[in-house]
C-alpha cells in the first residue's frame, strides 16, 4: 500500500533468534515472552512461526492467552500476572493454561475455587525486584497450602524476575539468583529466573527454563549496545516513502514552532510516518533515517501524520522512494536512545494505523529438541 507506513515483520530473523537462545542456554526449557502483542510484532503471528519451536509462551494476562488459544495455539501457555478473579480461573482450566501466584489474595482466590478440572500454578518469588512474589520467607508455607490443593498440578514450579541484569554492575543480578536458590531449597518443582537479559549475561541464572522477550524480536537487553553485537537479527523493519520533495532556501524554517532553520540551501523530503504511526514526537534535529539506504537527518517537529528530513543540496531523491524509520541497518535501539526511552517503548507502541503488509520468511514449524520437552512439567 503506498503512502502509508508500514511494519514489515520477518519470521526467520524471529526464528534465527530463537537458535541465538539454544545457543546461550542450551540445557534450559524456552518460554517465549509474546505479551503485549508480540512486543507489536502481532500476537499471533509471533505465536505460529514460534509454535513446536519451544517449550510454550508467556502473555502478562489471560485475555491473551484467550487470543491464543481461539487461534488453534495448543503449546503451553503461562500467565505471568495470574488470575484477579474466579471467572479468570475458570478461564483458565477451560483453555488449559498455567497461572502465576504472586500474592497472597490470588492464592485464596484457588483454595476458594479448589473443585473442577486440574490446574497448573507457578509460584512466583520477590527475590530482589520488588514488584511481584512472596518473600522468600513465605514460599515455603505458599508452596505447601498450593500442593494441599488435589486440583493442583505437581510439581509446582517456581520463578521470579532479574530487575538489574541489564547493566554492567553483577551485585544486584547476582544476589537475587543466590536469593532465590535460597528460597527454593527443599522444594521440588522447576525453576525460572532468567530474562533475556539474564540468557546473554548470566549463565548462573539459566535453570531449568528461561523466558526470553526482547532478544527474541532482535533487541539487545543491554544499554548501550544493538542487536547485531548479541548476534541477533531485527524481526520488525519500520518503513514508509517520500511523500514531497521541494527546496528550501538558507534560513528557512521547517514544521510546527519552526524549530528547525535551513543553514544552506537545500532540499526537504516529507515522510508518511508521524506520531500517530507510534514513530517517536520527541527525537531531537539530527535523528537518523534512512532514504534509499542513505542516512539523512530528521529535521522540525514530528507531526501526527508526517516528518521531514532534510535530504541536502545535491541528490536524486524523489516521490516514492523508500525511507527506513528502524531496521534494516538502522537499529531501532538507537531511535530510541535519540528519543531518551527504550526500544520496548517503540516497538509495543506502534499506532493502531500501523498497516503489516509483509511477513518475511515462511511460517514453519519443527519439533522441539527432545531434550528440552523431558524437561516440561
Amino acid at each position: 500500500m503506498r503512502g502509508v507506513p508500514r511494519a514489515l515483520v520477518d519470521a526467520a530473523a524471529l526464528r534465527h533468534n530463537l537458535a541465538r537462545v539454544r545457543r546461550a542456554a542450551p540445557g534450559s526449557a524456552v518460554l517465549a515472552a509474546v505479551k503485549a502483542d508480540g512486543y507489536g510484532h502481532g500476537l499471533l503471528r509471533v505465536a505460529h512461526t514460534l509454535s513446536g519451536r519451544v517449550e510454550g509462551f508467556a502473555v502478562a494476562r489471560v485475555d491473551e492467552a484467550e487470543r491464543l488459544r481461539a487461534a488453534g495455539i495448543v503449546d503451553r501457555i503461562v500467565v505471568l500476572e495470574g488470575a484477579a478473579e474466579p471467572r479468570q480461573v475458570a478461564r483458565a482450566r477451560t483453555l488449559e493454561v498455567e497461572l502465576v501466584v504472586h500474592d497472597r489474595t490470588q492464592l485464596e482466590l484457588l483454595e476458594q475455587a479448589a473443585s473442577g478440572g486440574p490446574l497448573r500454578v507457578w509460584i512466583k518469588i520477590d527475590s530482589g525486584m520488588h514488584r511481584l512474589g512472596f518473600a522468600p520467607a513465605e514460599v515455603g508455607t505458599v508452596y505447601a497450602r498450593l500442593r494441599s490443593l488435589e486440583t493442583v498440578v505437581a510439581p509446582i514450579p517456581l520463578l521470579t524476575h532479574l530487575a538489574c541484569a541489564d547493566i554492567p554492575d553483577r551485585a544486584c543480578t547476582d544476589g537475587q539468583i543466590e536469593c532465590f536458590m535460597r528460597a527454593c531449597e527443599g522444594l521440588d518443582g522447576p525453576r525460572s529466573l532468567a530474562n533475556s537479559a539474564g540468557v546473554l549475561g548470566f549463565p548462573g541464572s539459566h535453570a531449568d527454563c528461561v523466558r526470553p522477550g526482547i532478544m527474541l524480536y532482535g533487541v539487545s537487553p543491554f544499554e548501550g549496545r544493538h542487536g547485531e553485537q548479541e548476534g541477533l537479527r531485527p524481526v520488525m523493519e519500520f518503513v514508509s516513502e517520500l511523500i514531497s520533495v521541494k527546496p528550501l532556501q538558507r534560513g528557512g524554517r521547517v514544521g510546527y514552532g519552526g524549530r528547525w532553520a535551513a543553514p544552506v540551501d537545500t532540499r526537504i523530503g516529507v515522510v508518511a510516518a508521524g506520531y500517530g504511526d507510534g514513530y517517536p514526537r520527541h527525537v531531537p534535529d539530527g535523528t537518523p533515517i534512512l532514504v534509499n539506504g542513505r542516512r539523512v537527518p530528521l529535521v522540525g517537529c514530528v507531526s501526527m501524520d508526517m516528518l521531514t528530513v532534510d535530504l541536502g543540496p545535491e541528490g536524486d531523491e524523489r516521490v516514492g522512494d523508500p525511507v527506513t524509520l528502524w531496521g534494516g541497518g538502522l537499529p531501532v535501539e538507537e531511535i530510541a536512545r535519540a528519543a531518551g526511552t527504550i526500544a520496548y517503548d517503540l516497538l509495543c507502541g506502534l499506532g493502531t494505523r500501523r498497516v503489516m503488509v509483509e511477513e518475511r520468511g515462511a511460517v514453519e514449524t519443527s519439533a522441539v529438541p527432545q531434550a528440552a520437552r523431558s524437561r516440561q512439567g
